[in-house]
């Protein structure tokens, strides 16, 4: 998209987040029925950040003081439109893999591509770092899941049990950073 920039966020530019419209309809989403997960309506507006902004702020304060990686998109005016971040440490047992922790994407900009160039942003990072796979924790939104499936997104060889526990609707997904996409600057 024209106009849009993409660069690493510091640690002074969190509160920034605030910038971002992070709200969501989510009409349809993932849920376990019957022992099958099928989409189901629940029509719900998040009208803020989900868990809350004070929540982000703190976890993106986390990954840019872990040695994580935070990137923002801006528009024309410099405002903060979308952040991706991913944290460095490494988990699993038959692969490297790093936790995608944070892919927000402001309510007007969303379906423009900002979302898919963070994303692989984030891939190329994570393969500097020697990384095997990005480790998703998606929200069980219908738009979400697809949005990952879409960049090439699996449901996860490995599940990490702490990560799962914290919300076990989310859809545990990987990307193997072994494909061929990748983000631009």
């Amino acid at each position: 998209m024209v106009g849009i920039t993409y660069r690493e966020l510091k640690i002074e530019e969190c509160e920034r987040i605030r910038e971002i419209d992070a709200s969501q309809f989510i009409g349809r989403a993932w849920r376990e029925v019957n022992g099958e997960r099928k989409l189901v309506e629940i029509n719900y507006q998040d009208p803020d950040w989900p868990n809350g902004y004070g929540y982000h702020v703190s976890r993106l304060k986390e990954t840019i003081q872990g040695k994580g990686c935070a990137i923002g998109a801006f528009d024309e005016k410099q405002t903060l439109i979308g952040l991706v971040t991913v944290n460095r440490g490494f988990f699993g047992q038959e692969s490297k893999y790093v936790l995608l922790d944070q892919l927000f994407i402001s309510l007007e900009y969303r379906n423009k591509g900002i979302g898919k160039n963070l994303f692989f942003l984030s891939a190329d990072v994570a393969k500097q770092w020697n990384a095997d796979k990005i480790y998703i924790c998606a929200g069980s939104a219908e738009e979400t899941i697809a949005f990952y499936f879409a960049v090439g997104c699996v449901e996860a060889a490995e599940i990490n049990r702490q990560l799962y526990e914290n919300d076990p609707r989310d859809f545990q997904l990987e990307f193997n950073l072994h494909n061929e996409a990748k983000g631009v600057l």
